[in-house]
């Protein structure tokens, strides 16, 4: 059976862990506790860990937004969710989201557009809402889906 950890231990395997990659203080939060300790002692690892620049929320907010638009193709709506599942405040996820360049953005949801409508034809009403609902569930704005839309349309009737 292994012994358990002790609090420096922990405290040494979150600073790994920070050092390796972004994280937020929730998801350490819950670490520290699922391993057995209080959440006096859970406190004073994070404090440790921000204090010696480890952990910093809106560091980890900025690289999750960046990371879900250029990676996983995910609109600010459904990163607005996600940072606020893992309990970031409204400022923190508003800074985060002004983080993403614009010309990335954009870009994104053309391809996540033109993946969709490749399976789909557009000329047919229904599968024109199908594309939107596919685009809204990946989060983006529905003023941009429909301009994007409507570029890719007179695109394709051009051509």
């Amino acid at each position: 059976m292994k012994r358990p950890l002790t609090a420096d231990e922990m405290l040494v395997r979150m600073a790994g862990l920070c050092a390796g990659a972004e994280q937020c203080s929730s998801d350490i939060r819950n670490r520290i506790l699922k391993k057995g300790f209080s959440a006096v002692q859970a406190e004073q690892m994070i404090t440790y860990l921000r204090q010696n620049k480890y952990l910093d929320d809106s560091r980890f907010a900025r690289a999750y937004a960046v990371d879900k638009v250029r990676f996983s193709g995910w609109g600010r709506m459904k990163i607005r969710m996600g940072l606020r599942a893992k309990g970031m405040p409204d400022r923190t996820i508003a800074q985060a989201l002004e983080y993403i360049p614009e010309q990335d953005y954009a870009e994104v949801l053309e391809k996540v557009l033109l993946a969709k409508a490749r399976s789909l034809d557009l000329g047919n009403v229904k599968d024109r809402q199908k594309l939107y609902r596919h685009l809204v569930s990946r989060g983006f704005e529905s003023q941009l889906i429909i301009a994007a839309m409507r570029r890719f349309m007179a695109k394709k009737n051009e051509g």
